[in-house]
């Protein structure tokens, strides 16, 4: 880390140099933005910053998760802290169980997550198929075997990662609710997790609390102008500060921060030429993310392939459904019409009306000039195929066999008339006969006096 009598080396006119004002960079310029399949690189993620925070080896913090030990650092603060969060799944924590490695790792792109840096339309993993999310290789954050998650399940598992006192109860929102409770000596005051949380909405109105203008606490996690060695240590005497109290001994402190209470310790500036030596990726993580980027673009075109194979298999399937036809009855189609999907009903055409009765002579002389009789089943078999099944009945009677069958059935009621079990026929006037079944001879052959109008149903 940077001197810490720095701060007497710097330009007396540094803070009169252009600079935006406070809180310049806002929540919306906070995130990272890279299009699908572009690597992060050391400089999007600010790698060497987190390397001074995971990699400090001040155990002085209070462990918020059972442990032998009475403080830890703050690697095994916050790794502990997502091991514990209930919405962390057993495969996950198998993995963190068996790879410490890869724990760190998670644990470096969830601080990210956690500030606002990596937002929840970010995923790490090249089958990704969602469109609501892009894939971004971390060849620098990535050099297990572990799969990363994506950012909303790491932003979920953030939300969940609470003390279990706070799962009952709302944690604290508030530096000031934070700052009260260890004040009073409940320690920890609040998860890890919930402190960054808080500080990351209160940027603004701690910058003039802790910071010298134009930084704040969200300024540590970009990529300015700034040593990423004194940005660790800025950030750690912050997370001690609402952590373990105000009151206590910060061991982040430096000259500058204990002649100023309150200030973090001395953030020293750099030249360009300083900048260009931190977050240098290696050769080895730019030829890997180029080939993460190309497996996703070979994976994209794969996954489009298939819609679009899908898209034309649903296409054909349509189109052969629309081969069938709804039920209808099929006449000729006349001169300079076209056959339409749909059509409407229309009463078939009607025969000559017979008006005279039919007798056995006519019927014979139907069936030897239109062709032999047809049975009860060929007559049925012709009805079902032949005629509309929404047209009235009484205008299909151009059909000389439906006039034939109609007669059949008459004639079979009228011969079954007054014979047991069939009902009695109608009697006919007193004067006419006096026999309680009259001769068939009395009834009348005709149509009309075959029906009888029922008066009744009991």
């Amino acid at each position: 880390m940077a001197s810490t009598s720095d701060y007497h080396l710097q330009p007396a006119n540094w803070l009169s140099q252009t600079a935006p004002l406070v809180g310049y960079l806002s929540r919306k310029a906070l995130p990272i933005k890279r299009n699908d399949a572009e690597p992060l690189t050391r400089e999007d993620v600010q790698f060497d910053l987190l390397y001074h925070i995971f990699n400090d080896r001040h155990k002085v913090f209070t462990p918020q998760a059972p442990s032998e030990d009475a403080k830890v650092h703050f690697c095994d603060l916050y790794v502990n802290a997502l091991y514990m969060s209930h919405k962390c799944s057993k495969v996950l924590k198998d993995k963190m169980a068996e790879t410490p490695a890869f724990a760190v790792e998670l644990a470096k792109i969830s601080l990210l997550t956690n500030v606002g840096r990596i937002n929840t339309t970010m995923a790490f993993f090249p089958e990704m198929k969602t469109a609501l999310r892009t894939y971004h290789p971390v060849p620098s954050l990535q050099k297990t075997d572990g799969n990363a998650q994506d950012a909303p399940r790491i932003k979920n598992c953030l939300k969940a990662a609470l003390l279990p006192s706070e799962l009952k109860n709302m944690p604290p929102s508030t530096p000031e609710e934070i700052l009260q409770k260890s004040r009073d000596r409940q320690l920890p005051s609040t998860s890890i997790v919930n402190l960054i949380f808080v500080l990351a909405n209160h940027a603004a109105p701690l910058a003039s609390t802790h910071f010298d203008p134009p930084v704040n606490f969200l300024d540590l996690f970009l990529p300015i102008n700034i040593a990423s060695a004194d940005r660790a240590r800025a950030f750690l005497w912050l997370i001690f500060h609402y952590l373990e109290g105000p009151d206590q001994p910060n061991p982040y402190d430096d000259d500058y921060s204990r002649q100023n209470p309150g200030k973090v310790p001395w953030l020293h500036r750099l030249t360009e030429e300083e900048m260009a030596q931190e977050n240098v990726d290696s050769p080895d993580e730019i030829e890997w993310g180029k080939a993460m980027s190309t497996q996703r673009n070979l994976f994209l075109q794969k996954l489009v392939h298939s819609i679009e194979k899908e898209k034309k298999v649903k296409a054909a399937t349509s189109a052969s459904k629309s081969h069938f036809w709804p039920f209808k009855t099929f006449r000729p189609q006349q001169e300079g019409t076209r056959d339409k999907p749909y059509i409407h009903y229309l009463p078939p055409d009607r025969a000559p009306q017979i008006t005279h009765s039919v007798s056995d002579d006519h019927r014979s002389s139907y069936s030897s000039s239109r062709g032999p009789h047809r049975n009860m089943l060929q007559h049925a078999w012709q009805v079902v195929t032949s005629t509309d099944p929404l047209a009235d009945s009484d205008e299909e009677l151009q059909d000389e066999h439906v006039r034939l069958d109609y007669n059949r059935r008459v004639d079979v009621i009228a011969r079954l008339r007054g014979r047991p079990p069939s009902p009695l026929p109608d009697l006919l006037p007193p004067d006419s006969s006096t026999s309680s079944y009259p001769p068939s001879s009395s009834i009348s052959n005709t149509r009309e006096d075959r029906w009888r109008t029922v008066g009744s149903w009991k």
